[in-house]
């Protein structure tokens, strides 16, 4: 599974809020909710974040193995 957690942590660090995602960098409401129920996103969005926030893959998404 992937996990956004990281994601939320850094924008807090970086000072970017959903509201500067969406009206300052385009960001569609669609994709935030995506985000935020750790649902499949691109990964031009995945660009987009660590270029907006200045960060690596690392900063935005965590990778948890499915218990089988």
């Amino acid at each position: 599974m992937i996990s956004y957690r990281p994601l939320w942590e850094t924008m807090q660090k970086k000072h970017i809020s959903t509201y500067a995602l969406i009206h300052q960098h385009h960001f569609s409401k669609g994709t935030l909710d995506s985000l935020k129920h750790n649902r499949n996103i691109s990964t031009a969005t995945l660009d987009d974040l660590c270029r907006i926030l200045d960060c690596r893959v690392e900063d935005i998404l965590l990778y948890i193995p499915n218990e089988q």
